[in-house]
């Protein structure tokens, strides 16, 4: 279908575009912008006046839940709140039932998201069997068969010698490996940050060494191995700091935060509302003081929502017994957008951090508005308020503090590949 996205403010810091014009999708593929190329006709108009169009959003970590776990969430479901989103690519996690760890599994998710059509769909694949953090899963034939990326989540590979094994695999066949970096001993039974808040309301904590400890290992291994890593979701200060410094003295790895840390801090959890159980939880002030400076500097390049949606029964017990974590495919854009609104980054900054570096991390071809690539493309409003409710999200999973909140900022319409996926 030939579609014309008239008049919109098209935003591409790849191609460092920020101006009023109009573009041209053919195909499948951005054929032009400004001007309709030779022989173009008009068959789908999309009036994007007073509205931003920038490359479709990518999500670096998102909890799909199927198969297995349908009562939380389905491919459907969640890929049906990508879009809505504005999200057209989700890398998702392999904590699935049955584990991504063989390429049945892999395969799977792979043809269930390409026949709903709704987002393009990247699985992560176990680094060890079973997550157990003893063997290391058949990393190649999951890579051949679609894992864009490997990952323990925050399961403990106790072992410093397996961990060095499954990094120098991983080196020879150039695969990313991803850390949720945390140490479960640390971990123990916490469920919020280990502070005053904590002390306060008698629960126990999880102390910041729980993430710092790990990221410490994980960094000097692969400064030994040279494998291609990423630090996902990052949580304090400390931890951006020694991602920092590793920069500094060379090595290639890169790091994430959640938006959610970007906001929030451990006295939300005051009232004891199990929507701010999270993993990792949120921190101190001063954390998301330092988080937000490594996203400043570049440290943090890239946003990413970490959804992980679950039915109502999970939430529905005293705050540590509850089960962590929060909707936010549909909420990532809004509440980033609220980071402009305070200054914190200029708007083409904001959609960087969830386009182009994302997929730079990755590595794959997207995050673009370019002239012949993939027409993977986000329209929003960034002044249009609308209301969290459970009417109001598409996600299976209602499960977010922002219930009852207005956001500003609303997808209008989203394309991937050609394709016009939502429209509001």
């Amino acid at each position: 279908m030939n579609i014309l996205i008239q008049g919109g403010r098209v935003i591409d810091p790849t191609q460092d575009w920020d101006e009023i014009t109009d573009l041209y999708v053919s195909n499948g593929e951005i054929v032009a912008r400004d001007q309709a190329p030779e022989g173009f006709v008009v068959e789908e108009v999309i009036d994007a006046s007073g509205q931003v169009v920038c490359p479709g959003l990518i999500d670096l970590c998102t909890h799909l839940r199927e198969p297995g776990l349908t009562q939380k969430g389905t491919i459907a479901s969640e890929t049906a709140a990508a879009a809505a989103g504005g999200i057209t690519t989700l890398i998702v996690t392999p904590n699935t039932q049955p584990l991504v760890e063989t390429a049945a599994v892999a395969e799977l998710i792979q043809d269930r998201a390409a026949d709903i059509g709704l987002a393009r769909v990247l699985p992560m694949g176990a680094l060890t069997r079973g997550l157990e953090g003893e063997q290391l899963a058949p990393l190649h034939g999951l890579a051949s068969s679609g894992c864009i990326a490997f990952t323990n989540m925050r399961h403990s590979i106790n072992s410093s010698q397996t961990l060095l094994r499954c990094l120098e695999y991983a080196a020879t066949h150039d695969l990313l490996v991803v850390f949720q970096a945390q140490d479960n001993d640390l971990v123990a039974s916490g469920c919020m940050h280990d502070d005053t808040t904590s002390t306060r309301l008698g629960l126990n904590g999880i102390p910041e060494a729980a993430e710092t400890i790990e990221v410490s290992r994980c960094l000097l291994l692969v400064e030994q191995t040279g494998v291609r890593a990423h630090f996902g979701q990052l949580s304090c200060e400390r931890a951006v700091q020694m991602v920092a410094a590793a920069r500094e003295r060379g090595l290639s790895v890169s790091a994430d935060v959640a938006i959610q840390n970007l906001l929030l801090t451990d006295e939300n959890v005051n009232g004891f509302n199990a929507a701010y159980h999270l993993q990792p939880p949120l921190r101190s002030q001063l954390d998301r003081a330092g988080l937000r400076q490594g996203l400043v500097t570049g440290t943090l390049s890239a946003i990413c929502s970490d959804h992980q949606p679950h039915d109502p029964i999970a939430k529905q017990a005293p705050f540590a017994a509850t089960e962590p974590g929060m909707s936010g495919l549909e909420t990532l854009l809004p509440l980033s957008l609220s980071l402009v609104e305070q200054q914190l980054l200029a708007l083409p900054q904001l959609i960087e951090a969830l386009t182009a570096a994302p997929a730079r991390i990755l590595g794959i071809e997207a995050g673009t508005l370019n002239i012949g690539s993939q027409a993977d493309i986000c329209i929003f409003d960034p002044d249009a308020e609308w209301t969290v409710n459970v009417d109001s999200l598409r996600s299976a999973g209602k499960n977010t503090p922002f219930l009852g909140q207005t956001l500003k900022g609303r997808v209008n319409a989203t394309l991937m590949d050609g394709r016009i996926v939502f429209r509001r």
